[in-house]
């Protein structure tokens, strides 16, 4: 790793919420090789330490095992990260859901769980870390990781689509508010990649629905490497005039 790099995370301490599975996993282990310190949250410990023996220099990083929905479990988290002086100079929002739910089946709670998880949650956590005691003063960089169907349509997928619309238009403003302090907001967002989410999806499951689902991207299905070469940049000293954008990476998917 070369740290005179603009891709080196280097010196730098790094947020990863998600960090148990699928994108959220892979940002952390790809980050690692770029010289991050990390600390990385996620709802199963287990899969948290998976995460952590595949990254480098795993001396270097922390795991917490806490549902960032939950305030007590959070403001534990906060008080701790005080109490060991961290400073962070970037946060990947990778923590999601994806529901498949048709309208007629969308009842309040699942609207309401969908949006604490991919949008509120995220949200808050990233309002308390960009205080100044505990974001790096001279700023930094915030990723929301999106959805391609933030911005396009498909059956079923409403719901999980206005909560990654409403990070892809929270970043703009976002971008705005933070830039005085030199704070950096972007969204990835991403087509079909294969991760335990989008396999355990309902066309996954049917031989004919996966292969018209791969169909629409004309350069197969996504890779979580994919989406953590491009989380990197983002993060990076290599977009420092990147923000309020919403980079996609989706291998052709939106090119129809």
């Amino acid at each position: 790793m070369q740290t005179d790099s603009p891709f080196s995370l280097h010196n730098k301490t790094i947020l990863v919420t998600g960090a148990s599975s699928g994108i959220g996993q892979q940002c952390a282990i790809s980050m690692s090789k770029q010289g991050a310190s990390l600390v990385l949250l996620g709802r199963n410990d287990e899969r948290l330490k998976e995460t952590l023996e595949n990254t480098v220099n795993k001396e270097k990083h922390t795991t917490y095992s806490l549902d960032i929905r939950d305030t007590q479990q959070v403001s534990s988290f906060i008080e701790k990260l005080k109490s060991s002086n961290k400073v962070f100079d970037g946060i990947v929002n990778a923590a999601g859901i994806s529901p498949t739910i048709p309208l007629r089946a969308m009842g309040s709670d699942k609207m309401q769980e969908a949006f604490d998880v991919n949008v509120i949650a995220g949200i808050q956590l990233t309002k308390t870390l960009c205080k100044p005691s505990l974001f790096n003063k001279n700023g930094g960089s915030v990723l929301f990781i999106s959805s391609v169907m933030g911005s396009y349509g498909e059956v079923g997928k409403s719901l999980y689509g206005m909560t990654k619309g409403a990070l892809i238009a929270g970043v703009k403003s976002l971008a705005l508010e933070y830039a005085p302090k030199k704070i950096r907001f972007n969204c990835v967002s991403p087509a079909v990649v294969v991760s335990p989410m989008s396999m355990s999806s309902v066309y996954s499951k049917d031989k004919e629905a996966l292969e018209r689902v791969t169909s629409y991207h004309p350069l197969g299905l996504g890779e979580p490497e994919d989406i953590a070469n491009s989380a990197i940049f983002l993060i990076s000293d290599a977009s420092r005039w990147v923000t309020g954008t919403n980079l996609v990476v989706d291998g052709g998917y939106t090119a129809k």
